[in-house]
């Protein structure tokens, strides 16, 4: 159901980072594509209108972003790009992978929390309302 993505599908995930996150945090086109084309970051997408983008670093990995349109939220679409990701990393080889949520925003920490995902650190105003951001961590290596 997942795919992977590519440069050419820079539209398409800016469409779904447009339709979940309010205008001034979109992300263009083309910044999606650029992603996408650097070694070691890679996409997925879901038919129903999510994605994620990921990037792996030596031996640990961080999710860039990930949105779900909100007609789809709640329907598991994040449990399942989060956990195709943490597979994709974990045999690129990273032994863990991180992400910033903000303090805010109760549903995403509620899916990272389900998904495993454990608070290790706190970036001060990180987000432009100058929010706080939880960064959080989910080991891929059994013992983690």
């Amino acid at each position: 159901m997942l795919r992977r993505a590519t440069a050419v599908d820079g539209a398409v995930m800016a469409a779904i980072h447009a339709a979940a996150f309010p205008a001034p945090d979109a992300w263009r086109a083309d910044v999606f594509s650029q992603q996408l084309a650097l070694p070691g970051t890679f996409g997925l997408l879901h038919p129903s209108g999510g994605m994620i983008l990921a990037r792996l670093a030596a031996d640990e990995a961080e999710v860039l972003t990930l949105a779900v349109a909100p007609e789809v939220r709640g329907t598991g679409i994040a449990a399942a790009l989060l956990q195709q990701a943490a597979a994709i990393c974990g045999a690129m080889g990273a032994s863990a992978l991180f992400l910033e949520v903000s303090v805010g925003n109760a549903a995403a920490r509620a899916a990272y929390d389900r998904a495993g995902f454990q608070p290790v650190g706190r970036r001060r105003a990180y987000y432009a309302d100058l929010s706080d951001a939880l960064v959080l961590r989910l080991g891929l290596r059994d013992a983690e």
